[in-house]
């Protein structure tokens, strides 16, 4: 039977084994049989998760077969994670046996805890390993990454933080810096550490590596001299979008000179974008008949590719669910994001059907190896949440804004919220507000309930509070008549986000 696998054995094998051979691992595994294993593990070694079964009347030994494991009950925020002690939910019920944690925001500003291990999180280091050989040849170039996501307790700024030290540590010519998300810091480093590198990479969420990139063109930073690759997380974006971003670097190679991570707080980075995928987004952009065919709407999702050995997705009702162990074992996780699932050969039979040429005419290096690892697309969160410098930003955070009581004497309390983008590719956020009947709308009211959203967003929302730049922090709030047409329609079940 072999020597037992064992949490030293996973992370000598990560420091010792090149990305070619444990990819290679990873696509020899067989994924049904694993989440079986890690069903059964987490079954008899997580208190929660036994109660959870019980509660319900479930035998955790009559699951044997994936068609059970399929028709085990989700698990959620509300009915599992909220629903548990954080130390019931680890295995043995022992907290300290992670060794850091990260936290989200959820809407009522009650953060939550997710504790994790450095083997859990070299299953994510394995992604940006793939990330920063595969896409930027980061084993041959010396290579400064600028992390530029917020620093602190929030998930994607330390956990990107350790994931590049591993890489390091591994043997990759690479330096971290850790400016966070203030400009002035990452000029200070780009200005001193990029000319000593043969390429830079910034790490941040799209809107405001945006900002810095437009901002550092402003104080004379020469972006193009630095070779600078990105990779983004949080946001879909268009490739028009990527495309400017692209320009202003100074870079053509769109398939290689960035990359879009999904990830979330409970379940570390869960797919990535690679050359292929973003070759085929490029494809789909071009041909939106073919997205509607295939994503089910013209409209483009994230679109990356993941290893159902480290995570494994199904889908419900057009939504993603997650099973995986990123330090708190989740089995059937609603993430709540709307978009699905695709294999490889199904993608590959696909793009064949539909007439895609070569997709090197898309910027692919055909010549270069392709792991043929299965998709998954993210349209966005599907729980009404509005993803903004990535932070999630939720209804029930504005609706307190509007609920103060001089606003209130003029308000219905209906509204909209977006993220919007200006023609020059700015994000910024948007409050459509119903007026009560014989209120009339003026610039005077706009600021004031304005000014209140953004109170409200602070004191309730600690990722808005710490990944939103300052001066992106006032929304953009137009008022409308009471029963607006386009907005608050009469008879029509209304929508808070769109």
């Amino acid at each position: 039977m072999g020597n037992p696998i064992t949490p030293d054995s996973l992370i000598d094998r990560f420091f010792s084994a090149s990305l070619e051979e444990l990819l290679e691992e990873r696509l020899a595994a067989d994924p049904e049989a694993g989440i079986l294993r890690l069903f059964q593990r987490t079954a008899e070694s997580v208190p929660a998760y036994r109660k959870f079964l019980a509660e319900r009347g479930i035998d955790p030994g009559t699951i044997t077969t994936l068609a059970a494991f399929q028709k085990l009950p989700l698990t959620t925020k509300s009915n599992y994670v909220h629903a548990f002690p954080l130390p019931e939910r680890c295995p043995d019920g022992r907290l300290w046996d992670c060794d850091r944690v990260a936290v989200s925001s959820g809407s009522t500003g009650q953060p939550t805890f997710w504790p994790r291990g450095l083997r859990h999180e070299l299953e994510v280091a394995l992604r940006f390993e793939q990330l920063f050989k595969d896409s930027f040849r980061a084993h041959e170039r010396s290579t400064l990454a600028v992390v530029a996501f917020a620093l602190g307790n929030w998930v994607g700024g330390m956990y990107t933080t350790s994931c590049l030290w591993h890489l390091a540590r591994k043997g990759y010519p690479l330096l971290v810096a850790t400016p966070g998300n203030k400009p002035e810091e990452i000029f200070r480093v780009i200005r001193e550490l990029a000319p000593h590198f043969q390429q830079t990479v910034l790490l941040g969420y799209p809107p405001f590596l945006k900002d810095v990139i437009d901002a550092g063109l402003a104080e004379g930073i020469p972006w193009h001299r630095f070779r600078v690759k990105t990779v983004f997380a949080g946001e879909v974006f268009s490739e028009e979008w990527r495309a400017l971003v692209g320009r202003r670097l100074g870079g053509g190679s769109p398939c290689y000179d960035s990359a879009s991570l999904y990830g979330t707080a409970d379940g570390g980075v869960l797919g990535i974008e690679t050359p292929l995928s973003i070759a085929i987004r490029r494809f789909f952009a071009d041909h939106p008949n073919a997205a509607r065919q295939l994503f089910g709407e013209t409209r483009l999702p994230t679109l990356v590719q993941y290893d159902p050995s480290s995570c494994y997705f199904e889908t419900h009702e057009d939504t993603l669910v997650f099973s995986g162990d990123r330090g708190l074992p989740l089995i059937r996780y609603h993430i709540a994001d709307q978009g699905g699932l695709v294999g490889y050969e199904q993608m590959r039979a696909f793009l064949a059907e539909a007439g895609a040429p070569s997709l090197a005419n898309y910027g692919l290096d055909e010549t270069r190896p392709v792991p043929p690892f299965p998709f998954v697309y993210v349209f966005g969160r599907a729980d009404f949440t509005v993803s903004f410098y990535g932070a999630n930003i939720y209804p029930e955070n504005i609706a307190v804004g509007l609920e103060q009581p001089q606003i209130m004497e003029w308000v219905t309390g209906k509204f909209v919220l977006e993220a919007k983008e200006t023609s020059d590719g700015d994000k910024y956020l948007n409050v459509t507000v119903e007026l009560l009947p014989g209120i009339a709308p003026d610039s005077e009211k706009s600021l004031i309930i304005a000014e209140s959203i953004r109170l409200q967003l602070l004191r309730l929302n600690s990722e808005f509070a710490n990944y939103t730049p300052t001066d992106k922090q006032l929304p953009w709030v137009s008022l409308r008549s009471f029963g607006d047409p386009e907005f608050f329609p009469s008879g029509v079940k209304h929508r808070y986000t769109r």
